[in-house]
């Protein structure tokens, strides 16, 4: 997942300027870059007090690795961990967060029509897009052996024993559709706890902005999907949202002609075909990360639909035949830069 530029950038470092948003006029552009949850995780804020500032981002780096230490597919021990070993089994004792996102994305499954599935695990070894990935497709008869494991509604979440329960065994969840925008979405808390109103969080795809840069709304560019690294089709002003971007340029190879990417259809255990990317606009994290995949297995006309009928929900969908797509409600703030490089 992956597809944010920001068009009108901030500095960097923690350079001083005059008359942005702050009581003195006087503030610092602070900023922190790191790595979490396989990610580039870059936070920006303009603060009169550096140090505070610094303290806060501390905290959101400390809450990015307390909840991927539970959610992770790959550390020995997380929640996620233990439930797939577990799967057919017997429950297992998991952290609130861990049931909170399950339940969110079990939701978020059922707009989708099934399309966002935590339980596409059951695939990761048969698929290989993260640090494995060796460009190979796989038979059509292990695909087909693995689709009986992809069923959201087989995660029983019992809160009162503080358990989840995978029912059939071989089955596995798969937190990294919706484990981001959880954690983008507790950093969102955690530095307007500390006081900062005008900031910039982006995790990977998923991006928050808070407040206001230089007085006005953040603009943000969406990438072109077949364009050069780093090159912005369009952009969108937006203020106090998250802005997620899901695309099959993200993690892909080409083989013959046809690109394989890891956006992969639960019903079929392929890439889904329909979109080239889809970026959603809402106030919540957790929705626009999860939705953006389901909107884009579920493809333009399916899926803008169902963008429309959810509250505070927007999106542009650039389409498998190139076409843009613009929901109603974003329609007044999207600027078109160019029309989108047409390829494979």
């Amino acid at each position: 997942m992956c597809g944010l530029a920001v068009v009108a950038a901030i500095a960097g470092g923690a350079a001083c300027r005059n008359g942005a948003p702050g009581a003195g006029g006087r503030v610092r552009v602070v900023e922190r870059v790191g790595v979490a949850m396989g990610s580039e995780l870059r936070l920006t804020t303009w603060a009169e007090d550096e140090t505070a500032a610094r303290s806060a981002f501390d905290a959101v780096f400390a809450e990015f690795e307390r909840l991927e230490a539970q959610m992770s597919t790959w550390r020995p021990g997380s929640d996620v961990l233990r439930i797939n070993a577990a799967a057919g089994d017997r429950a297992v004792q998991v952290a609130p967060d861990v049931r909170d996102v399950l339940r969110q994305a079990r939701q978020i499954s059922e707009w989708t029509e099934g399309t966002f599935d935590v339980t596409f695990g059951a695939l990761t070894d048969v698929w290989k897009f993260d640090h494995d990935q060796d460009n190979t497709i796989p038979s059509a008869d292990a695909i087909r052996a693995r689709l009986p494991l992809i069923d959201y509604r087989q995660i029983e979440i019992d809160d009162r024993a503080g358990t989840v329960f995978l029912t059939r065994k071989g089955m596995k969840i798969h937190l990294g559709g919706i484990g981001k925008g959880y954690a983008v979405e507790h950093a969102v808390s955690i530095l307007r706890r500390a006081g900062l109103r005008d900031f910039m969080i982006q995790a990977g795809g998923d991006l928050y902005v808070g407040g206001k840069k230089d007085g006005r709304p953040w603009r943000l560019g969406i990438n072109d999907p077949r364009g050069p690294d780093g090159r912005s089709f369009a952009a969108l002003d937006v203020s106090d949202s998250t802005f997620s971007t899901s695309g099959d340029y993200a993690r892909f190879f080409i083989k013959d002609g046809v690109r394989y990417h890891h956006i992969l259809d639960p019903a079929t255990g392929q890439p889904a075909r329909l979109c080239r990317s889809v970026t959603i606009v809402s106030d919540s994290p957790v929705l626009a990360d999860a939705i953006a995949k389901g909107v884009f297995i579920l493809g333009p006309e399916k899926g803008m639909a169902l963008v429309e009928r959810l509250p505070k929900l927007g999106a542009v969908i650039v389409t498998a035949k190139n076409e843009v797509l613009v929901s109603s409600g974003l329609k007044d703030r999207f600027v078109m830069l160019a029309k989108p490089t047409d390829s494979p």
